[in-house]
């Protein structure tokens, strides 16, 4: 009977015209959808190499420490920082007004001025490069002076000191891509609510097979058939079609959108699959506590989903930021917050105890959710149908 169940159950999902839109096609579209409105925020904030220029002069040649740290700053690597011109003053000064480079670097005798026009990121950046070499620059002057003030000068340990604190350069390391996007943000919480929408899938199969709610209802109810068995064989059915409309979604990210998820893939898709799981069993308590028709149901099933899907950060990134510092207890109780920070915690930090945990708080959210509703139908009694 359970083998009977689940294959009626699968003809009944995938004939329904409505639940396959909002399983299959809504999250592909609203992908589309985020894809052309988010495509070019990724390469307009990704950090690139920038120009500036030096004023040549001698307090600039004699100054050693400065000259070597903006020499490993510009040569070719992953780490560059910017493109060095090195002109005279007057040729500086109009490449900033005409805007051919983002500042420049004026040496004086014991100090270097930056000459900028704009306060933006790139300014911030190179006051930044300027002053962790000073900072170094202080640090060398300060070990040479502490070493004369001993009186028992080692000045090949002083010479040894001073070569290694020249050679260590300061490190701009483009981290933009391996920081968290905000086009990635919006793609885990689009399969988030993917996740969650299958509760529609699964309380309408709950609503099949209740007697107040249709003619199949009416005929289980009279057959020598455990509720439970109903309920398993119709989550399960509900979980195929559900896990169908990932693949989908994952296919289409992966090839038709260029989305990267890295090398963590199917970790990402084992959390989306428990996650599928916690929207079903949300759809199975929906849809056996309240006493209600179905299109109540799935308003207030499709109301709920979008109300966590906010809390978790689809409309706004910060919002779950501040969920969590504010009223840390809704998304810990919160499946779709469960999913995204899962995903979080596997773009940092990999297959550690974080992901685990919302696993495992997902798998336990899903087993209450079940349970709950496991009661509910076995308590359900009808005094006429």
């Amino acid at each position: 009977m359970f083998i009977h169940n689940f294959k009626y159950s699968l003809k009944v999902l995938f004939r329904n015209k409505s639940l396959i839109f909002w399983t299959f096609i809504f999250p592909i579209l609203l992908g589309t959808f985020f894809h052309m409105a988010f495509k070019d925020i990724e390469n307009n904030e990704t950090f690139h190499a920038f120009d500036i220029a030096v004023v040549n002069s001698p307090y600039y040649e004699n100054n050693t420490i400065f000259k070597k740290a903006i020499n490993e700053a510009s040569k070719e690597s992953d780490n560059k920082l910017f493109n060095v011109k090195v002109v005279n003053k007057k040729d500086a000064s109009k490449m900033l007004e005409n805007k051919e480079i983002t500042g420049y670097l004026e040496f004086s005798n014991s100090d270097v001025n930056i000459i900028i026009n704009d306060n933006g990121i790139y300014e911030t950046i190179l006051k930044f490069f300027v002053d962790e070499v000073n900072s170094n620059k202080k640090i060398i002057e300060n070990t040479v002076n502490e070493e004369i003030s001993k009186g028992n000068l080692d000045y090949q340990m002083v010479i040894s000191n001073v070569m290694e604190k020249l050679n260590e350069t300061v490190e701009f390391k483009n981290i933009s891509r391996s920081n968290l996007s905000y086009t990635m943000i919006e793609y885990y919480t689009l399969i988030a609510m993917a996740a969650l929408y299958g509760g529609a899938i699964s309380m309408y199969i709950i609503n099949k097979n209740m007697p107040n709610m249709s003619s199949v209802g009416k005929r289980n109810s009279t057959a020598p058939i455990p509720k439970s068995t109903l309920l398993l064989s119709g989550l399960l059915a509900s979980l195929v079609v559900q896990i169908t409309g990932l693949i989908l979604l994952f296919i289409y990210t992966i090839f038709i959108l260029k989305i990267d998820y890295n090398s963590n893939i199917w970790l990402i898709a084992l959390l989306a699959v428990v996650g599928s799981l916690a929207g079903l069993s949300l759809g199975c308590i929906i849809g056996t506590i309240l006493k209600t028709n179905e299109n109540a149901k799935s308003g207030i099933l499709i109301a709920v989903t979008m109300f966590l899907s906010f809390l978790s950060g689809m409309m706004g990134i910060t919002m779950k930021y501040v969920i969590d510092k504010n009223i840390p207890i809704l998304n810990m109780i919160n499946p779709a917050a469960m999913i995204t920070d899962g995903f979080y915690a596997l773009y940092y930090y990999g297959f550690e105890s974080r992901y685990i945990f919302n696993i495992l708080s997902l798998i336990v959210f899903s087993l209450i959710m079940l349970l709950i509703s496991s009661i509910s139908l076995r308590r359900q009694k009808y005094d006429s149908i």
